[in-house]
């Protein structure tokens, strides 16, 4: 309860800095999965995530003292970009560490949101190279630390997407999902939740790569994946927040894994049928729809939008995934007999009329005719694959599967 009422302060202290966002219920998604599926849209936030919410809260918090030191941050995303308009907003002075490996576009960004009042430092190959750096900062200066979900003010500010939802709602909510990072979304919402709409069923949703919330819960302590998948660079932590974990453990109903192929499906669907760009991490949420569709049948469904900060050169590698994931896209390596014309035969006898070669690299390249080749082969469903492997088998084409061989796929494509 008390928890609550720093919600409801956050969400005074910030309402007239952050869009009030929309929740809509979506038809193409409503017919879909004979449910009443609502969006929550903080890719219209200002920043373009849900971010800025937190960040404000617990800047526009700080002591004189404080705000005369100034702040520091480690992000390479959302987060960064709702911290520099924090400061720009406040007129607080900040330091953003981010890694070297952060692209352009997005230190863009956060300098056309912070403007003259920060000042990014690029630093190590990875987040925990820049968080160090930043640590090590305010050890140094005597700056404030803005984490990215670890802190009860910025958790608050977080929840505050909650006090809208419950405000904009007119029926009750059976299920809200939620994507899982650090986990300081779920538990400010999920503490809201609880107090305010105890029948809605708190569902989190991570990419399967990056189970660090499901897994840390299983085990009923933190876990520290050592090796994960981070494209969907918004919700892949190694571990969770300390704080989040352990509201987590008392607000979350059900943990669900989407597949980081089925999360670009979603992305391209949204953009290509809504003319929506969420991100990956914003994206999760509706992904995982189709992992619950039997139990939220005829059920209000409200899925969380985190963020649309997608960057435009992903769009290759996202329409890749998704083929994959849709089992549209197949790798072969490929022996042609040793004779000219094998090649054509190939082409003629084993594609099929709506089968296209995307990829043809021969890898013994002093003979164009002879010899292994890698072959990329796009379809138009999954039962196409089947029967052009059944083809390749009756004309005994020796052949290998690199899809089937995760080390081999990725060092070869």
């Amino acid at each position: 309860m008390e928890f609550v009422k720093e919600i409801e302060s956050a969400y005074i202290r910030i309402k007239d800095i952050v869009n009030q966002t929309p929740l809509f219920r979506d038809p193409i998604l409503s017919e879909r999965y004979n449910a009443n599926v609502y969006l929550k849209r903080e890719d219209l936030q200002v920043v373009r995530s849900y971010k800025i919410r937190g960040a404000y809260n617990k800047i526009s918090s700080l002591s004189d003292v404080e705000r005369r030191n100034g702040i520091v941050c480690a992000s390479a995303g959302n987060h960064a970009q709702g911290v520099a308009y924090s400061c720009s907003l406040l007129g607080i002075k900040g330091r953003i560490f981010m890694p070297t490996t952060t692209p352009k576009q997005k230190i863009k960004q956060v300098r056309m949101f912070g403007k003259d009042y920060i000042e990014i430092i690029l630093i190590g190959d990875t987040y925990d190279e820049a968080y160090k750096a930043a640590q090590d900062d305010c050890q140094l200066r005597g700056t404030t630390f803005i984490h990215p979900f670890d802190d009860a003010l910025v958790i608050a500010g977080q929840a505050t997407v909650g006090m809208e939802i419950l405000s904009q709602s007119n029926v009750a909510l059976d299920y809200i999902l939620i994507p899982v990072g650090g986990g300081g979304l779920i538990s400010g919402i999920g503490t809201l939740f609880r107090e305010r709409s105890a029948s809605t069923k708190i569902i989190g949703v991570e990419p399967e790569g990056a189970p660090s919330m499901k897994s840390s819960l299983e085990k009923g302590e933190r876990v520290t994946l050592k090796d994960f998948e981070k494209f969907v660079d918004g919700a892949a932590v190694a571990t969770v927040g300390k704080l989040p974990f352990e509201i987590s453990q008392h607000v979350i109903d059900k943990m669900v894994l989407v597949p980081e192929g089925k999360v670009c499906t979603t992305i391209l669907q949204l953009y290509n049928e809504e003319a929506i760009v969420a991100e990956p991490a914003g994206a999760l949420s509706i992904a995982a729809l189709d992992f619950i569709a039997p139990e939220i049948t005829g059920k209000n469904v409200v899925c969380i939008v985190s963020g649309g900060n997608n960057d435009i050169t992903r769009t290759e590698e996202i329409k890749e995934r998704s083929l994959l994931y849709e089992g549209l896209k197949h790798y072969f390596m490929v022996r042609f007999p040793q004779r000219a014309g094998a090649l054509r035969e190939f082409v003629n006898e084993i594609l099929g009329p709506d089968d296209d070669i995307t990829y043809f690299e021969y890898t013994k390249k002093n003979n164009r005719e002879n010899g292994p080749a890698l072959v990329g082969i796009e379809t138009k469903s999954r039962h196409d694959f089947e029967g052009m492997v059944q083809r390749m088998k009756n004309k005994n084409i020796s052949y290998k599967l690199v899809n089937d061989s995760p080390d081999l796929f990725h060092f070869l494509i």
